[in-house]
């Protein structure tokens, strides 16, 4: 082979790369930092420009409080952790971290700056910012967007992901159509920012219809409180721990872990007793019993 051809031999090679990469880890991903975890994940983390769905557990169905700290600590580590198609698919970065002490939306803490801004769109005003920041998002760079209706809240979502200088998009709906997930999907691929549907229902009925409903997101999630782990020689309430459950993954496997704020550092680690087994073969009404 002539030395002229072989530059001209690893361009193609990177082209055809690109054709076979997963559509799902195209703009790169976003390790949570445990690695059981991404391992689960293609690429090794949370896929960037995609849509991901996150779901509470019983009462959470109706508040979405878990839910939001889960969606603000990504995407706070999202607006300050850039990456672009051209680096690794696979750079690592710090755990996922809520600091100690938050509960519901958030108590108050320090955030970092960040590039950009999150769109937030909700159909009523119970966002509070201090829980936010509490999480690694900084509420200075958060726009919010309320509207009455969940087709009105898709439609923000769309634009949110045509637009220039976001960095992520959050929705809360209840209703969600097959057809308005595949737009979001397709927004998101094109544009490369990555979108956030975090499920509220109004009641146990929309949760039981709704909940199970197919849809184009690239990943479930679910997320519940477990008891606290009591601490060594301290009286009181101790670190706290989450069920984090992966019920749907384009191209992975259903998994469930067991999570805690471990230390001093209060980075999120898997818990002693780590469960992960199909997601399928998990009793939900246990997990409404304990937690």
């Amino acid at each position: 082979m002539h030395s002229a051809e072989r530059p001209r031999l690893l361009e193609l090679r990177q082209c055809i790369r690109r054709i076979e990469r997963p559509a799902a880890t195209a703009h790169g991903v976003l390790p949570f930092g445990i690695a059981e975890i991404d391992r689960a994940l293609p690429g090794g983390g949370l896929a960037r420009g995609a849509l991901h769905e996150i779901q509470g557990m019983g009462g959470d169905e109706e508040d979405g409080a878990l839910a939001a700290v889960f969606v603000a600590g990504i995407v706070g580590r999202l607006m300050i952790q850039p990456i672009l198609p051209s680096q690794s698919l696979t750079r690592l970065g710090p755990s996922l971290s809520p600091p100690k002490g938050g509960k519901g939306r958030g108590e108050g803490g320090r955030s970092p700056a960040g590039d950009g801004v999150a769109l937030w769109c909700l159909p009523r005003p119970d966002l509070y910012g201090p829980g936010l920041a509490a999480h690694g998002l900084d509420p200075g760079h958060v726009v919010l967007v309320r509207a009455p209706r969940d087709a009105e809240i898709l439609w923000a979502m769309e634009e949110g992901l045509r637009t220039s200088g976001v960095a992520a998009v959050v929705g809360e709906v209840g209703a969600l159509p097959a057809m308005a997930s595949r737009r979001l999907q397709l927004a998101a691929e094109r544009s490369g920012i990555t979108a956030f549907l975090l499920r509220r229902w109004r009641d146990g009925g929309q949760a039981a219809r709704e909940r199970a409903l197919p849809n184009a997101a690239t990943t479930r999630w679910r997320i519940a409180a477990l008891p606290s782990r009591p601490l060594r020689n301290e009286p009181g309430v101790g670190h706290p721990r989450w069920r984090v459950e992966l019920l749907r993954c384009r191209g992975g496997e259903p998994a469930c872990w067991e999570v805690e704020v471990a230390d001093a550092t209060y980075h999120v680690s898997l818990a002693a007793e780590l469960v992960d087994r199909p997601a399928a073969a998990l009793a939900s009404d246990e997990f409404r019993r304990t937690g």
